[in-house]
């Protein structure tokens, strides 16, 4: 296996930075891996390693305002969340396109970068995808209530007064993970006031985006995570009209995997568990035609549906 350094525009001009991933031998795929909000590509360094042992190409990379990809000044950078999922994936799948021209394209898409999946015009060049604890993030699908006050602070109260004093949101200080950029934090806390999230946001236009995807679709969703719980999951996918959608409610503790919740399917301990389930399902979409039909969705703890 071997990594190295990359660097890719966007369409806008703005330069991301990130990792490609290779087997020894000739990879059977290329697998992008879109990150979660304010999370940068370390994250994700294992499970990319891990893919490369089982003959997949794999590429993380950080968005514009996080991580290598973050300017000497933040609060300078002008950037929404939608960016992200438009301008920042789609560059990173057009580089790949690029640089592996010919080889099937996969995709895992964490929390937003699920969202960017259902949204991205360029998911059309994917065989398959995985979205992993992507859910419609409206604060009032939070269950429990302690969770849910907490959340709405943040993002309503904490979150608003400090992007105003700093011209961007102290993300390491909040609990968020990396600072975000202002544009990104207010776009997303919009949305998470609204009761379906960004598809009841006219100017994105979600709901049709979502149903021009096809193609074979596997949604993980963890028993601990207390945002990405089945029912905004489930409203998630559910404008996945033409997709071919299967789910998979997993209770760590049936699985042994030790605790996982929002974060944790990407750290080495739950993935010695959890990721080889998921490296055969990418392996099995690549002979799967990419326009099967959907199923009808259901859920099954710890097992396939």
């Amino acid at each position: 296996m071997t990594s190295e350094p990359i660097e890719f525009s966007a369409a806008d001009g703005y330069v991301l930075h990130g990792t490609l991933w290779s087997p020894d031998a000739t990879p059977r795929a290329l697998v992008l891996i879109h990150p979660a909000t304010a999370v940068p590509e370390r994250l994700y360094a294992g499970f990319a390693r891990f893919l490369t042992e089982r003959g997949f190409a794999a590429l993380t990379y950080n968005y514009r305002g996080i991580g290598a990809s973050r300017p000497a000044r933040l609060g300078a950078l002008r950037a929404r969340m939608r960016d992200w999922m438009e301008l920042d994936v789609g560059a990173a799948t057009a580089w790949a396109r690029h640089a592996y021209e010919g080889l099937p394209l996969l995709a895992v898409g964490h929390s937003v970068g699920g969202h960017a999946i259902g949204l991205s015009g360029a998911t059309t060049h994917l065989r398959a995808a995985v979205l992993v604890a992507a859910h419609a993030g409206s604060t009032r699908l939070i269950a429990q209530a302690a969770e849910r006050l907490k959340v709405r602070l943040i993002l309503r109260v904490f979150g608003p007064l400090t992007s105003a004093l700093l011209g961007y949101v102290p993300g390491k200080r909040l609990g968020l993970g990396e600072d975000l950029p202002a544009g990104v934090f207010r776009e997303w806390s919009r949305w998470t006031t609204l009761p379906h999230y960004f598809f009841d946001d006219p100017t994105l236009g979600a709901a049709e985006r979502f149903a021009k995807q096809q193609l074979p679709i596997l949604a993980l969703g963890f028993d601990d995570d207390p945002w990405a719980n089945p029912a905004a999951i489930g409203l998630l996918v559910s404008y996945l009209t033409r997709a071919k959608v299967e789910r998979r409610q997993i209770d760590p503790r049936a699985a042994g995997s030790g605790p996982v919740g929002h974060m944790g399917f990407f750290r080495s301990r739950p993935g010695t568990v959890l990721w080889p389930d998921v490296a055969d399902w990418l392996a099995q979409a690549l002979d799967t035609p990419r326009t099967a039909g959907r199923p009808s969705l259901s859920i099954a703890a710890g097992n396939p549906a």
